[in-house]
């Protein structure tokens, strides 16, 4: 009995112990929480000071020189009107019964401060079109600005205003940031300045969202609305790492997926603005596409990694270094190449005139070649295709297709040169064509890399193939060239 008591005891003495330990863990946690959060509190006031508020006006001219303010202001946003053009305002009577009069239509969004002399940083759609553009300042104060620089490619502007010893966001850097590391967006949504959000970063390298032509987003759920634009994201260092620039959204407003512009890539072109009022970009001269599994064992790859050149121009870069259709791009410097998105930002990141050092794979074996880049064109032309469906003397149907002769005649009308291929004429629907994302109109080039001049070379190279294995097919549509693998079901 006296041992029981004892155990007892002894068992409630250690209950005690813990419990005391447990409050006093938990209390330390609670501070350990309050400090992290005063630090970021802190943080965020410094930042705060070196974002601002940017308001634009744009006037819409009438005949009669009469002016009047548009009443809708948020639908002349520009963050909307670029992102949601679905969403119209109310009619207006008197807009629609005085169709002559001027409109000053008012947007706003958000810049970074990042030159002590008055740089500010923000997004081209916010300020590239604008009449006039005020900055409003942290402490309220409002200043004119005027426009250095757009480049509307990448949604990145610079403006400056009158100023001097202001305060500057520190440059941080988007490569080192990580997928799940805390961020802080600052801006002014829907005109509420100085609004501060908190999230992670939720994906690096997003592209093909169709937004821009240079596209290498932060994606972000710290949350972002219109207004947002052109302000800063920024890491627990206070330093920016990127550009907001859109959100993803089926109701106009934050759904959790926002965009930002890397601030590496922002920063180059930001200087390439302050120097020369342009952006001068490297060019290869090549067409590109992905790696798809299928292409990927056509052309007997290890992975789907690399950028697949589906053409090259002449009189380029590409062409005097012997690059050829067919090779892929794994390597840039020292950079492995991930896809052709990739591949383009890094060869317009290089800049014109660069010396840059590729690795090829060329039939399954690795070339490194030596070469220097041009200056990408202002315009770089696409061939504009017509699908033309006039018969041909001859026709051969493959796997759901419809090939035929490239006339003369439809050679000048596609816009390319006689003898290059053979003319897709019909498709059927739900066929093996239609799938792999052959169309009425493409040209057929090569069949399994051997170039097609006329529907006889095209007869002879496909009777000798099983189509069971699959073919692999080089067309040229509207957008330029890509590689397509078409395989019997």
């Amino acid at each position: 009995m006296k041992i029981c008591k004892k155990f007892l005891v002894s068992f409630v003495l250690i209950n005690i112990l813990f419990s005391v330990h447990s409050v006093a863990q938990t209390t330390d946690d609670l501070e350990q929480m309050i400090r992290s959060s005063k630090t970021r509190a802190a943080l965020v006031q410094n930042v705060q000071k070196a974002v601002v508020h940017i308001k634009v006006e744009k006037i819409v001219r009438g005949s009669d020189g009469r002016s009047f303010n548009n009443p809708m202001d948020l639908y002349n946003d520009e963050f909307f009107r670029r992102f949601f053009p679905e969403l119209n305002p109310p009619k207006n009577n008197q807009q629609r019964e005085q169709p002559n009069r001027e409109f000053r239509q008012r947007g706003m969004g958000s810049g970074s401060i990042i030159d002590s002399e008055g740089y500010i940083l923000t997004n081209h759609h916010v300020v590239g079109v604008a009449d006039r553009i005020i900055v409003v300042m942290y402490d309220g104060e409002e200043k004119d600005a005027k426009i250095v620089g757009t480049d509307p490619e990448s949604d990145i502007a610079v403006i400056k205003i009158e100023g001097n010893g202001l305060p500057v966001l520190p440059m941080g850097d988007s490569e080192k940031i990580l997928v799940g590391e805390d961020v802080i967006a600052v801006g002014n949504p829907f005109g509420l300045i100085q609004t501060v959000t908190y999230g992670i970063v939720s994906a690096k390298g997003r592209s093909n969202v169709g937004i821009n032509e240079y596209e290498n987003f932060i994606q972000t759920d710290a949350a972002i609305n219109p207004g947002n634009s052109g302000g800063p994201l920024v890491n627990l260092r206070g330093e920016i790492v990127g550009v907001n620039s859109a959100i993803f959204s089926q109701s106009g407003g934050y759904q959790g997926i926002g965009f930002a512009v890397p601030i590496n890539m922002a920063s180059k072109i930001m200087k390439d603005l302050i120097d020369k009022g342009s952006v001068s970009r490297g060019w290869l001269g090549v067409g590109i596409q992905d790696v798809s599994q299928d292409l990927a064992k056509a052309f007997k790859l290890k992975n789907t990694k690399g950028s697949l050149i589906t053409a090259v121009m002449e009189n380029t870069p590409a062409q005097r270094a012997g690059m050829l259709k067919g090779d892929v791009v794994v390597r840039i410097n020292d950079k492995l190449i991930q896809n052709s998105n990739h591949l383009r930002n890094e060869i317009a990141n290089a800049g014109a005139f660069t010396e840059i050092d590729l690795e090829l794979i060329r039939e399954g074996k690795s070339i490194n070649i030596k070469l220097k880049l041009d200056e990408r064109p202002q315009n770089v032309g696409r061939v504009k295709m017509t699908p033309q469906l006039t018969p041909a003397v001859e026709q051969v149907e493959l796997l759901g297709m419809t090939v035929e002769a490239l006339t003369d005649d439809n050679a000048e009308k596609l816009g390319v040169k006689p003898g290059s291929g053979v003319l897709i004429s019909k498709i059927e629907s739900g066929s093996p064509a239609e799938k792999a994302g052959l169309r009425t109109g493409m040209i057929i080039q090569e069949v399994e890399r051997n170039a097609v001049k006329n529907i006889e070379i095209f007869k002879k190279i496909v009777n000798e193939m099983d189509t069971a294995k699959g073919i692999l097919l080089l067309v040229t549509t509207n957008g330029g060239s890509r590689y397509i693998f078409i395989q019997e079901e």
